[in-house]
């Protein structure tokens, strides 16, 4: 596998909206992580595995995905009081319902039940996503048309 394929197989899992991809050859393993951290940034690393040495002894990766939920810990405590929409699927974030138009919500927004959030395309299909709660959004955690992963936290409101 040449370097143009691996950039064409990082920038296919990027627009796939997919977290994480490992692919394993004869001589070479891929790991591709991406939306573990909120810039959007995507994370390879392309491991050479000796012809001679089982692929048992290849296996440890770097230790980053354990200081991820570190960094996490102080901001669910500080935002322990607001109620996270989380996304129902897979697909890439639109904060308005097309170019020309304004965006559903911003910060400060008061919303109801039933409110319209955002739009999440998937498969070409654009899925409204309306709020299950009454309140005010305190911040937007997702960037406009980046992909989001089932369960992903895209706002925060505050229900008082």
């Amino acid at each position: 596998m040449d370097i143009k394929e691996i950039q064409n197989l990082i920038k296919f899992v990027a627009k796939s909206g997919a977290s994480e991809v490992k692919l394993e050859m004869d001589d070479i393993k891929i790991t591709i992580r991406t939306g573990s951290d909120d810039k959007g940034e995507t994370t390879t690393y392309v491991q050479q595995i000796p012809v001679n040495q089982p692929v048992a002894q290849a296996l440890p990766t770097a230790p980053a995905p354990a200081a991820a939920p570190v960094a996490e810990a102080p901001a669910a405590s500080e935002d322990s009081k607001y109620i996270t929409i989380k996304s129902p699927i897979i697909g890439t974030f639109y904060r308005k319902p097309s170019p020309d138009k304004p965006m559903f919500v911003e910060v400060g927004t008061s919303i109801g039940e039933g409110d319209v959030l955002c739009v999440i395309e998937a498969m070409k299909l654009f899925n409204e996503i309306e709020s299950e709660v009454s309140g005010k959004i305190v911040k937007v955690l997702v960037d406009d048309a980046s992909p989001v992963e089932f369960d992903q936290p895209l706002f925060l409101v505050d229900p008082s």
